[in-house]
């Protein structure tokens, strides 16, 4: 255990974060996202929610300011305006923890999974909300 260190960010996690550089991305998915098949091996999270990891990794990394998108996610299929419960969720925890607040956007289903595939990360969490995903640009340190 580490100090200040949210204990759901496990060492393979931490290691993720660490290594991105700038304009990488990390996905934070859900229990159903089939994220053994679509891209980087899946780091697993099963015991958290996608929020809780949210809030643990952007505790850590920040958003990329050089991009409109920096957080993205999914649209309801069949309904590109909905906004799931787990998407407002999100949106809260950006604007209570990111150090650079943003609004999310989000991606058809398709498109989605094709920009995950092309992902730093995955971590797969045992969110069971559906369209708990989200994909997170990673900022400069400064």
């Amino acid at each position: 255990m580490l100090r200040n260190i949210d204990p759901i960010l496990s060492p393979d996690i931490l290691y993720a974060l660490a290594a991105m550089g700038h304009g990488d991305e990390i996905v934070i998915a859900d229990a159903n996202f089939p994220a053994e098949s679509s891209g980087p091996t899946p780091i697993r999270a099963d015991g958290s929610t996608a929020s809780d990891m949210l809030r643990a990794v952007l505790s850590l990394m920040p958003l990329d300011s050089f991009v409109p998108d920096p957080a993205i996610t999914m649209q309801v299929v069949g309904d590109p305006d909905a906004i799931p419960e787990a998407v407002q969720d999100f949106q809260t925890v950006i604007d209570g923890t990111a150090d650079r607040p943003a609004r999310i956007t989000s991606l058809e289903r398709f498109a989605f999974y094709d920009r995950a595939a092309t992902a730093f990360a995955v971590i797969q969490t045992g969110e069971r909300r559906l369209y708990g995903n989200i994909i997170l640009k990673k900022g400069v340190i400064e």
